[in-house]
């Protein structure tokens, strides 16, 4: 299809202006209309509620018409008179404003000749009602009480008539209401139809012939700037392609230069240009004319000699390693080098050198190496201590052991035989109590060997296994000690261990368990035994006094206290892991997390 033409897109344009003025007049009297009806409904609602109230206040009068005639009070009286003026008036004002409109209560004068000819039917009612009532309220009790009988029973004789003919004014307010309701409905749909329809003909005569001149068109340009594209692109391919190279190129020294410690020099190392990074590293602005690199690159004679050893041996074949060098101002720098022959023709050979700045790598990894070895001797000095403390520790058991035996056993036996020598059968009455004395002592030695003996490795533990062992030191730490020592095995643990991890793990529970016992004036040690299939977790819990975990930390690192340390030191040895926590007045809790392989 051709494009369209002026005089056919004028025609078009006139035809889009003409629809466009027919949809806006359209919503106008549409919305003109709508606003009109919205403006009387406003009205009808206040005529239909005054309308309706009519009928209350008639009702009202009349009831208070029948109590004022019943009342001989003159104070009650008074008010009903009172009442019944006030309500008369009203009622007066609203039936007068509803036949001939009212500012005030905001109904128009617009009745129909429908609602005018029950208003003539109602007012004969009304006036009879109306009047009788302000007869009523004009008697007084004692002058006139047959008059104000036969107005009350006009009110009542008229009431049921003007009530039934203000139910039908009621209604036919309603009716016209819903009747204005309907008209508008209608002109509503009328004009909704009409607006769709002019769409419909804008679509189909003008917006649809518009649309495919346009896609036409747009077709035509779109054919064309391909065209046009194709040849701006074969004309500028190879120019695109020499800027391209021009720009990498450009791109690439920029990028060497501002990023990378490197120098070109000729074949016999004479500076040709220098990096901005080397310069800097330098701390040179500019090189003099024929400088060779090895002048500048170390203050050292032997660091200068080096270098052009190695410019010489190298210069046709590369080279790359670490090379020392001396800056002005006598700063030590480490650079790892790489020499790259760049070979341009038989007279243009050049040395591209590219540096890279170790420096403090290289002292990092001196630093590295010196805190090593520190921290070294560190632990020699510390794994030092801890052994002369675990020796001292055995000398003192070894020496307690043998005092104990010395001074309860040895004194024991002691008088053990004085007893069994002094014993004279012939006086069978002393000899009798002679025996049950050395019955006694003998129990009290058996008892101090065990306890003197108790610390030693108990041969539960080698022969029985780890739970075995632990169960008898509870039993037998609870008998001499009258503490509540339980053991609870909740994962029925029983399998057997490396020895040294028994070991181990026994007296590291000895040792907390006596520190319970010792330190902590507790009543109740609970030991706990739980295992997985990787791992064995003993805990000590005990319900003492408890401790300041950073307090007892510190007093520690300062008095030597090796009790914590030791326990540490056979986790460690077993690859284990031990946990302490613990509160003033909230007792103890120590965890051991034993591997098991």
């Amino acid at each position: 299809m051709a494009s369209l033409d002026q005089k056919t897109f004028n025609n078009l344009r006139r035809l889009y202006i003409i629809a466009l003025s027919l949809i806006a007049l359209s919503v106008l009297i549409s919305q003109v209309l709508v606003h009109k009806f919205l403006n009387s409904q406003t009205t009808d609602s206040t005529v239909i509620n005054i309308a309706g109230r009519q009928r209350m206040l008639s009702q009202k009068l009349t009831k208070e018409a029948i109590q004022l005639a019943q009342y001989q009070n003159a104070l009650q009286t008074s008010s009903l008179k009172d009442s019944l003026s006030a309500t008369r008036e009203i009622w007066y004002k609203s039936h007068l404003a509803l036949q001939k409109g009212s500012d005030s209560l905001q109904i128009p004068k617009n009745n129909t000749a429908a609602i005018e000819a029950l208003f003539q039917k109602i007012n004969p009612y009304f006036d009879a009602v109306y009047n009788a009532s302000e007869t009523l309220i004009r008697s007084s009790n004692s002058s006139s009480i047959g008059e104000g009988e036969f107005a009350l029973e006009t009110i009542q004789a008229n009431e049921g008539s003007f009530l039934k003919l203000m139910d039908r004014i009621v209604n036919q307010y309603e009716t016209e209401a819903e009747a204005k309701i309907e008209r508008l409905r209608t002109l509503e749909t009328l004009l909704v139809s009409l607006t769709l329809l002019i769409l419909l003909a804008e679509f189909i005569f003008i917006f649809w012939p518009t649309a495919k001149a346009v896609r036409t068109g747009m077709l035509e340009l779109i054919t064309a700037e391909r065209k046009a594209r194709k040849m701006a692109r074969d004309a500028d391919a190879l120019t695109e392609s020499k800027e391209r190279l021009l720009w990498e190129s450009r791109a690439l020294n920029q990028a060497m230069d501002k990023t990378l410690l490197f120098v070109r020099t000729d074949l016999n190392g004479v500076i040709l240009h220098a990096g901005e990074q080397f310069k800097k590293l330098l701390k040179q602005s500019f090189f003099k004319q024929n400088t060779k690199l090895a002048e500048i690159i170390s203050i050292n004679e032997v660091e200068k000699n080096t270098f052009e050893k190695i410019l010489l041996e190298n210069k046709r074949t590369g080279w790359q390693g670490e090379i020392r060098a001396t800056a002005p101002g006598g700063r030590a720098l480490f650079l790892e080098m790489s020499l790259l022959p760049f070979f341009k023709g038989k007279e243009n050979n050049e040395l591209l050198i590219i540096f890279l700045d170790v420096t403090k790598r290289k002292e990092a990894h001196d630093e590295i190496a010196r805190l090593t070895k520190s921290n070294f001797e560190e632990r020699i000095t510390h794994q030092k201590t801890i052994s002369r403390q675990i020796i001292e520790n055995q000398e003192q058991e070894q020496n307690r052991i043998a005092q104990d035996l010395h001074d309860g056993i040895g004194q024991m036996l002691t008088g053990l035989k004085f007893t069994l020598e002094s014993i004279d059968l012939k006086d069978k009455e002393k000899a009798q109590l002679k025996i049950n004395n050395l019955k006694s002592l003998s129990l009290d030695i058996i008892k101090g060997i065990r306890t003197a003996t108790f610390n030693l490795t108990p041969p539960e533990l080698t022969d029985h296994g780890l739970i075995p062992a632990l169960t008898k030191l509870c039993k037998e730490l609870s008998n001499l000690t009258g503490k509540v020592i339980q053991l609870q095995n909740k994962t029925d643990f029983n399998l057997r261990l490396d020895t040294l991890v028994e070991i181990n793990t026994y007296r590291i529970t000895q040792e907390a368990i006596n520190n319970a016992i010792k330190y902590a004036d507790s009543k109740f040690i609970l030991i706990s035994i739980r295992h997985s299939i990787n791992l064995l977790s003993i805990t000590i819990d005990d319900d003492g006094k408890g401790f300041d975990m950073d307090k007892t930390r510190d007093k520690r690192r300062v008095d030597g206290g090796m009790g914590m340390t030791f326990m540490q030191e056979r986790m460690n040895y077993i690859n284990g892991r031990l946990f302490v926590n613990s509160e003033l007045g909230k007792g103890t809790r120590i965890t051991l997390n034993i591997p098991i392989d």
